[in-house]
């Protein structure tokens, strides 16, 4: 007999596919530190566009459907973006060491922000404004989140 799965154990389960994962895998560092960059300015951008199109008289539906989508997309891969010895030590970055020394709170950080730009995305699909405003400043909320415990201002 089966029993349904608790959100803890599976969130535990993924956390330890993907540290087993991130330690089976030969990973190109480069080329992850790489993307992590280029995802992540994506995102910013598809966010200002997004806050722009909301601070509108009357925002363009499309482009809002269209960033919310991006961001969404790329928030997905997000967890794929910091596998071990992608941090300071490996180069230039604006991840922190303490990310891996608090592994457990920036997955669920990392989760927390892939679900709020799922929600986004969804509220962008209905094309509901007011619920897309709600849920463009609970994404930044959790962008802000991570972002001061975890990233470092690097300027380019």
């Amino acid at each position: 007999m089966t029993f349904p799965r608790t959100s803890l154990q599976l969130s535990l389960a993924a956390l330890a596919l993907f540290g087993a994962a991130g330690a089976a895998a030969k990973v190109n560092i480069p080329a992850v530190m790489h993307e992590r960059h280029e995802g992540m300015e994506s995102i910013g951008k598809a966010y200002k566009t997004l806050r722009r199109e909301l601070d509108a008289s009357t925002p363009n539906v499309a482009v809002v459907r269209q960033s919310a989508t991006q961001i969404s997309t790329l928030a997905n891969r997000s967890s794929r973006w910091f596998p071990a010895g992608s941090g300071p030590e490996a180069g230039k970055t604006g991840a922190k060491a303490e990310i891996w020394r608090n592994w457990a709170d920036f997955v669920r950080k990392d989760r927390a922000f892939q679900q709020s730009a799922q929600a986004l995305r969804v509220a962008a699909a209905r094309g509901d404004m007011t619920a897309v405003k709600t849920r463009a400043t609970a994404l930044g909320g959790t962008c802000k989140a991570c972002h001061d415990l975890y990233r470092s201002e690097m300027h380019h």
